[in-house]
């Protein structure tokens, strides 16, 4: 014991070093600036090896999908590594690529679509040209189009084949029961399939506008010689109109009622999971670091949430989530079961909510230590800049850039009395949607439809009391 508090207090020392000299340097570290088209240039200067990277990210994704443009977005991310008016086509993209040492690729998610470059930090004007002229240029080739497409569904093909993706569109079609296509990056196959040039065209030049983008450039740089490039490179790119003022995103409704889900597929061990509407980072941010720190106190095999779960023998593995987002972020409580232990685990993790607000549910040493661990963490993260560039652009499009760079002190800053109020605002009486994966086999054996389910959660919700 004696032993475990040292360690802690050395950690607990050494964030608070690293904390607070990042704080103090923050300007220095990652520095920013916004062009008088709009776009944010954000630089993270880091003499060491010679290389940088270079990555726009973009807020487009599910987020901004309708039924009828669903995944849409994904398949603007793939075009995107083709022809353009200065690269003629994939052939020449490549061959630049090549010539400039670039390993490139892209991701599409909700709230954001980036694409970046690494390359060696000597070739970083040049790179900031190709990129201006992929992410302002880009040309839909219809037959490169129509290539694309098929790589497109034949990721839809790949997620077909996991019972755990129709699990999770029948889950999400409850959550997200107005808006489903607003959360599904990777897209629907119909809409894939019938997707048009025009569309395409229309999406950048609704969304692909500088002041809905930022450029983030990382690794051995100079950040005034980065400005003065960035500034040069890409002022012809044009301001245009606020892409959500003509297309407001929609709130998603709160749940009305908890709803039942039983999905078979051959899986050798059902799994359960609850779902639930969290917080949105910008309307409540400060749950959602209530919301990280208590994910990482269940985490814990030395939680009541493991011991009543896991070590109980009711579940194989269980854990809390919750994936920070502008636009609603959804909670989940998940756990795989075996077979005969459905129904009392389903109880079990119900009953497990009211626990959360007890005095006795975690103690001040791992409420000290799991914000401790978190921060030392993403401290860690940083290390690898190429991805650090990542981070940054993700927390540009769905929190903002001070969310992130205040986020250690934010949640050192996480009380018990914050993680309470996380638990009754989001958690606890609240409408959930209850999935459950199963086999055929077993569904039948346990007579699993969601009335049945209904009636297994009755007795432990009435017992869900402040």
């Amino acid at each position: 014991m004696f032993r475990a508090l040292k360690t802690l207090l050395f950690v607990a020392v050494l964030v608070s070093t690293w904390s607070t000299a990042f704080a103090q340097s923050a300007s220095d570290v990652v520095q920013k600036r916004t062009l008088p088209n709009g776009l944010d240039v954000i630089v993270i200067p880091s003499p060491g090896l010679p290389i940088a990277t270079i990555e726009i990210c973009v807020k487009n994704g599910a987020f901004t999908e309708t039924p009828d443009l669903n995944g849409l977005s994904h398949l603007y991310e793939h075009m995107f590594f083709k022809g353009n008016a200065v690269i003629p086509n994939q052939e020449a993209y490549l061959r630049r690529i090549r010539q400039l040492g670039i390993v490139f690729n892209g991701t599409t998610s909700s709230e954001r679509v980036n694409y970046y470059f690494t390359l060696p930090s000597d070739q970083l004007k040049d790179g900031l040209t190709f990129m201006r002229d992929a992410i302002t240029t880009l040309k839909f080739d219809s037959v490169e189009f129509e290539k694309e497409k098929k790589v497109v569904l034949g990721e839809v093909d790949r997620n077909e084949s996991d019972p755990y993706y129709w699990f999770s569109q029948a889950v999400s079609a409850q959550l997200w029961y107005q808006y489903q296509s607003r959360k599904d990056p990777l897209g629907d196959r119909a809409t894939i399939e019938s997707a048009t040039v025009a569309k395409m065209q229309t999406m950048k030049e609704t969304y692909y506008v500088p002041n809905n983008s930022a450029l983030v450039i990382s690794g051995n740089v100079d950040a005034n010689q980065v400005f003065t490039w960035a500034n040069d490179i890409f002022a012809g790119w044009k301001r245009a109109a606020d892409p959500f003022k003509a297309n407001p995103v929609p709130a998603h409704p709160p749940l009305r009622e908890s709803s039942y889900v039983v999905v078979e597929r051959d899986v050798q061990v059902p799994f359960v999971e609850f779902s639930m509407h969290g917080p949105s980072v910008t309307q409540d941010p400060k749950a959602t670091f209530a919301a990280d720190v208590l994910s990482y106190i269940l985490s814990q095999p030395t939680s009541k949430f493991h011991k009543n779960l896991v070590d109980s023998g009711l579940t194989l593995g269980a854990g809390l989530s919750y994936y920070t987002q502008k636009y609603t972020g959804p909670i989940s409580i998940s756990a795989q079961v075996p077979p005969d232990k459905v129904p009392a685990a389903i109880q079990a993790i119900l009953m497990e909510l009211p626990k959360m607000v007890e005095p006795d549910y975690f103690s001040d040493e791992q409420l000290t230590s799991a914000k401790t661990i978190l921060a030392i963490e993403d401290l860690y993260s940083r290390e690898k800049l190429s991805s650090f560039t990542h981070t940054i652009s993700f927390w540009w499009a769905t929190a903002g850039l001070d969310y992130y760079l205040n986020y250690i002190e934010n949640l050192r800053s996480v009380t018990r009395a914050d993680i309470v109020r996380y638990v009754n605002t989001y958690l606890l009486n609240k409408p959930y949607i209850l999935g459950v994966l199963v086999s055929p086999a077993t569904r039948t054996e346990l007579g699993l439809t969601p009335e049945s389910l209904k009636i297994i959660t009755a007795a432990a919700s009435s017992q869900q009391v402040k």
